[in-house]
């Protein structure tokens, strides 16, 4: 690989941008999406009682990062309803599965953040 495209692939600059946009919407998602409001709290109380309910550092980071997919599939389930709405509002068979499968990741997603909760502090 060339230097340029190495430099052009570490651009400071746009690193910058994509980090800005990610933030971006970050807050537009504590700010107006109720869902990931709900799960920043249980994320929050997660990690204390992550810390106090467990003596290894693996453990802590399993369930921590079980909480956490569940924001991440909360923000594409987000993305997927944004993205449908655009679209427009008339019904669409479609429209509803995308929908409707995007809700059933972040179920599959608070499901399985349970399920390894309950294996690791049973």
């Amino acid at each position: 690989m060339a230097m340029t495209q190495f430099a052009r692939l570490v651009d400071l600059r746009l690193l910058y941008r994509a980090f800005k946009y990610s933030v971006r919407g970050l807050a537009y998602a504590a700010k107006h999406e109720r869902a990931f409001q709900q799960e920043i709290i249980i994320l929050a109380v997660g990690v204390i009682a992550a810390i106090l309910l467990t003596d290894s550092s693996i453990e802590r980071a399993v369930l921590i990062g079980s909480i956490a997919i569940v924001l991440v599939i909360e923000l594409i389930n987000s993305a997927i309803e944004a993205t449908v709405d655009r679209i427009g509002p008339e019904r669409n068979p479609l429209s509803k599965r995308a929908k409707d499968l995007g809700s059933a990741a972040v179920l599959v997603s608070l499901a399985s953040s349970v399920a390894i909760w309950l294996i690791v502090l049973i």
